[in-house]
């Protein structure tokens, strides 16, 4: 879960997307859905993890897939809803029972505002919420150490093959890996990594 005052700017956020009616314009992760996608039955089961205001929910919708979206964000969550029609939730990974309920998990830019020290009993709370040969989709920004950005928002940053080492310390097999680069929210350019894995 973000911290305090990190959830605090993506509060802040919500409302103003909800005030002006538009989001922010998102990479293609046409390629990140499509390895996602060949790893998970037709009509699975799947969670968004920090779904935000829905857009990736709703995307998976329209794929035909069943999608429950949480984020500990209300305001993201009100947004999703009233946005995209999707029915989000106020929770965190924290919240789930670690019962395998889902046939994959997309912790799309979600997990990079966890503290690395608590990376490994995430993942392995997401692996325990798995079916068998269940998919992990996780999107993180590349880099090293721990900061907050211009908005006072918390990252940690891994090298690819220090978080392809956390996937497969929590048992998964990586099938997918693609970098992209962007412009963050806060303007600056950064480097991200895409990992498609299964349980």
């Amino acid at each position: 879960m973000p911290d305090a005052r990190t959830l605090a700017v993506y509060r802040r956020a919500a409302r103003a997307y909800a005030k002006n009616g538009t989001l922010p314009v998102d990479v293609d992760q046409g390629a990140d859905v499509a390895a996602f996608l060949s790893l998970v039955p037709k009509g699975a089961h799947v969670l968004d993890l920090g779904c935000g205001p829905g857009q990736w929910a709703a995307r998976l919708v329209a794929e035909g897939l069943v999608v429950d979206a949480i984020d500990p964000c209300p305001e993201m969550v009100a947004l999703a809803t009233a946005r995209f029609g999707i029915t989000a939730r106020e929770a965190t990974l924290a919240d789930l029972p670690k019962t395998a309920a889902y046939d994959g998990v997309w912790a799309n830019f979600s997990l990079l505002h966890v503290p690395r020290s608590a990376l490994p009993d995430h993942l392995s709370h997401i692996r325990a919420l798995l079916r068998p040969k269940g998919a992990l989709h996780i999107a993180m920004k590349l880099g090293a150490g721990e900061s907050r950005d211009a908005f006072d928002r918390f990252f940690t940053y891994y090298r690819e093959e220090d978080l392809a080492a956390h996937l497969e310390a929590a048992g998964f097999t990586i099938s997918h890996i693609r970098r992209g680069n962007r412009h963050d929210r806060s303007g600056d350019p950064d480097t991200f990594v895409v990992m498609t894995a299964h349980a």
